[in-house]
């Protein structure tokens, strides 16, 4: 299975890398690959995490306080928002049109 991420979702992830990044060296780059590992994890057990609407689950980050939306078709997993769990919950519903 691979992955893609939705516009939207890949700019908040770059920006969440450079936010982390400029707040201390090295830490953006932690959090790149804790958000790549939740990815990985939802690539190889796609059923395995909460769905939260029909169609789109989430895979939580361990050490950010992250979660990765997706929807997946068995073939392709689409990350629909890299969301930052004390924001605002449905900025990303407008993603699964």
């Amino acid at each position: 299975m691979t992955f893609d991420f939705h516009p939207e979702a890949e700019a908040e992830f770059e920006a969440a890398i450079i936010f982390y990044e400029d707040h201390a060296v090295g830490l953006g780059l932690d959090f790149a690959a804790e958000v790549r590992e939740a990815i990985g994890l939802a690539v190889s057990m796609p059923l395995a995490w909460t769905q939260i609407e029909p169609g789109i689950r989430r895979v939580l980050t361990h050490r950010f306080p992250f979660a990765i939306l997706y929807a997946e078709n068995g073939k392709r997993l689409f990350v629909l928002a890299v969301m930052h769990l004390r924001r605002e919950p449905d900025y990303w519903l407008h993603r699964t049109a």
